[in-house]
């Protein structure tokens, strides 16, 4: 079962990573819960709201998310740690972070949504 989980919350991982779904309020509605909280690389705080409003108009950066690992907390709550670089279009350097995103199942839909996530700055790896 952990095998399977870790799968989904991967591939739900970096599928938000992508531009196509970055840019799409509806795809961001559905994978985010209501109660999302992110504490951003950046040091700055935000919820759904603010993610519905700003991703979308935003130029998505390159991701590379690497070394996932998995911690199930309940039944319905699901820690998924990894690494990821991001480089922005009008940047020169590569930003290397550690992230965290914490999901949640949702019964009414049957699918996980992300309630926090949070990427911290780190040294490259």
């Amino acid at each position: 079962m952990l095998t399977n989980l870790k799968q989904k919350l991967v591939e739900l991982e970096l599928y938000l990573l992508k531009s196509d779904v970055r840019s799409s309020s509806d795809e961001l509605d559905l994978l985010i819960h209501e109660d999302f909280h992110e504490f951003g690389a950046s040091g700055t705080s935000f919820g759904k709201r603010e993610v519905l409003e700003r991703l979308p108009k935003e130029k998505c950066p390159n991701f590379c998310a690497t070394s996932f690992e998995l911690r199930l907390i309940s039944k319905d709550l699901a820690q998924l740690l990894y690494r990821a670089t991001m480089k922005k279009h009008d940047e020169f350097n590569t930003r290397y972070s550690l992230r965290s995103s914490l999901w949640k199942y949702n019964e009414e839909l049957d699918e996980w949504q992300m309630i926090f996530h949070q990427g911290t700055p780190c040294e490259p790896f």
